[in-house]
């Protein structure tokens, strides 16, 4: 890289490929043995971050935006699918190394690789302790160790690790449609029946059956009489007679979601090519 980073510097920060595409985050760092620095990060990919997948570090730079590796997304996508245990196995390392078209490193005599990543980088963990274990990896070719530590490591590299993706569901809101609320205005016919009264003439006669000293006259006369009558008078007024609003309300449903999920079966062979799947 660049410049040396200790291994808390390198967790959690974004991985990114020569294409600029966001990889992940750094899960856990792997030291290499001869020289204790950052050799190789897992990065958490898939679902949640549920898939960690092994990137090296070789050509590797860091910036503010996160940690730059030489190797794309597609190949870190078809990387061997190996458990970030905190050590790496000889067999595991030849497998990442041909993956990814890098050169092997150089064995010791005692056909160790000399610059195999393992350990695993923690916030606060000093890389000069990886050798020790304290990267949470275990040191291979120590000095002191005794034939129970080695039947230990073959017991473990006979070890295989089954995985299986699993569907994880959740919700989010999403905008569905819109409604709105309008009044418009429209006309309609209305009757409405109102008495009116009106004024009619009557004559009423009445005999004189004496004169009274009232003096008769034959001639023409006239009387008018202002005869009155009422009629329908319409206006109109605005009253207040409804108030609508919008309101919205949950109603929670029952849906059913599904997925293709992949899984990994165990399949053992005998020398006679037998085969036996668990």
């Amino acid at each position: 890289m660049a410049k040396t980073m200790q291994p808390q510097e390198l967790i959690d920060s974004a991985v990114v490929d020569p294409t600029g595409t966001k990889l992940g985050k750094v899960g856990n760092v792997y030291l290499a043995d001869a020289t204790h620095q950052p050799e190789w990060i897992t990065v958490k990919t898939g679902l949640f971050g549920t898939k960690e997948s092994f990137v090296p570090l070789s050509g590797a730079h860091a910036d503010k935006d996160g940690v730059h590796v030489r190797v794309d997304k597609e190949a870190v996508s078809d990387a061997p699918r190996i458990e970030a245990d905190g050590h790496l196995s000889m067999e595991e390392s030849a497998r990442l190394y041909k993956h990814y078209g890098l050169p092997m490193p150089r064995t010791s005599p005692d056909g160790r690789m000399d610059d195999r990543a393992q350990g695993r980088g923690r916030p606060g963990t000093n890389p000069a302790d990886a050798g020790q274990g304290a990267m949470g990896g275990t040191g291979r070719g120590k000095a002191g160790m005794d034939a129970g530590d080695g039947k230990k490591d073959r017991d473990a590299e006979r070890t295989m690790t089954r995985s299986e993706e699993r569907l994880n569901v959740g919700t989010e809101q999403v905008e569905t449609g819109h409604v709105r609320l309008r009044k418009y205005v429209v006309t309609e016919e209305q009757q409405v029946t109102v008495p009116v009264s009106h004024e009619e003439v009557r004559i009423e006669r009445e005999p004189i059956t004496k004169a009274g000293g009232e003096r008769a006259e034959i001639g023409e006369d006239e009387q008018e009489v202002v005869l009155h009558a009422e009629k329908p008078v319409v206006n109109k007024e605005t009253v207040a007679v409804e108030r609508a609003r919008l309101k919205t309300e949950t109603v929670t449903e029952d849906q059913t979601v599904s997925g293709k999920v992949r899984k990994e079966q165990f399949e053992v062979t005998d020398d006679q090519g037998k085969h036996r799947k668990s």
